[in-house]
């Protein structure tokens, strides 16, 4: 099974506005009638690096402009103006729409090594420790919108004391209630069953108050996803199950790209799992970027006509389009007995 990369990858590169101009990815992606919005994750600068949510628009899926002339989602909408809101997964339910995000809440510099990871430098702001905050801990919340323009803070998803990232909200409710995929990054041990962080899953009725989550996947494949695995996407509903892509980093901390497929009445469940990635870095904007290298990290995909768009950030630095037939992806799943 192999994913198709478009032809004019990246298909989003930083640019334009100053708000963008450093980096742009890990979008969220919606599509409306014959319409597609994109919400980029995108960056000014890398001193301080602080992004914003912003919006563009297509009537292909390929081919992107802006929405607006400034971005639909700030931190300082939050009440953090030097903080960063990020990796947006949009979904639609009863006519609205609902945006997860993580939400660092005070500024930090990012400066590149040339030898792999970069190096993230919150001490120089005194906020992180004048609140007493962990720093680069992260915080996921949801931001609605009536048009998907105009957002306002719903509420957190996540507890502020432990870092929580990679919410993705199911696009329909579960047994009567909403439901929510979870990466605690605390929520390692014996006590929680895993010893690397993993794929957790809580409910609410009203998306302010949420069930203490329940563990769903860890890391079974120490050559490609022995670090950490967290929801990639939002869960796709087919009639076999929730298929979610998912990403895996290894030692050397490559981002990889797998398959899950839950059970639709019980989402805690996995009935199928991909052994190998289904993608990973090949091209040299997957494997050379402006902050991260060997990166390819799905934040949006759309089934279309049968078949799956996966939209993914390249090296925190733009934004590619892969795509794959449903039926072949589902196919390449190894299913639980």
């Amino acid at each position: 099974m192999k994913l198709t990369r478009h032809e004019h990858n990246p298909i989003v590169v930083p640019g334009g506005a100053e708000w963008r101009r450093a980096a742009v990815f890990n979008p969220g992606v919606i599509r409306v009638g014959e319409k597609f919005y994109m919400y980029e994750r995108a960056a000014a600068s890398l001193r301080p690096f602080q992004t914003s949510i912003g919006l563009l628009e297509s009537e292909d899926g390929v081919n992107f402009s802006p929405v607006m002339d400034r971005p639909v989602f700030t931190a300082d909408m939050l009440g953090f103006p030097g903080g960063s809101v990020e990796d947006a997964r949009v979904v639609q339910i009863d006519g609205l729409f609902y945006m997860c995000y993580a939400l660092q809440p005070y500024s930090f510099d990012c400066w590149p090594t040339g030898t792999g990871l970069p190096a993230y430098y919150p001490e120089h702001y005194p906020e992180w420790a004048d609140n007493k905050v962990e720093p680069m801990i992260t915080r996921s919340g949801i931001a609605v919108s009536e048009d998907g323009i105009h957002f306002k803070q719903l509420g957190y998803t996540t507890p502020a004391e432990i870092d929580d990232r990679d919410n993705a909200l199911f696009p329909e409710k579960i047994g009567g209630r909403f439901a929510i995929l979870r990466r605690p990054m605390q929520y390692v041990g014996e006590r929680y069953g895993t010893n690397t962080p993993g794929i957790w899953l809580s409910y609410s009725h009203d998306l302010l108050e949420w069930t203490e989550p329940e563990l769903v996947a860890v890391a079974e494949n120490i050559e490609w996803e022995g670090t950490k695995i967290g929801a990639a996407a939002t869960p796709i509903k087919t009639d076999r199950g929730w298929l979610v892509l998912y990403h895996g980093v290894d030692a050397q901390s490559v981002y990889r790209v797998g398959a899950l497929l839950l059970d639709l009445d019980n989402p805690a469940k996995v009935i199928g799992r991909t052994r190998e990635p289904i993608m990973e870095p090949e091209t040299y904007y997957e494997r050379f970027g402006l902050v991260l290298p060997n990166v390819v990290f799905p934040t949006a995909n759309l089934v279309i006509d049968g078949t799956v768009y996966i939209y993914y950030g390249c090296c925190d630095t733009c934004i590619g389009l892969a795509t794959v037939p449903l039926e072949e992806l589902l196919a390449s799943l190894a299913y639980a007995s």
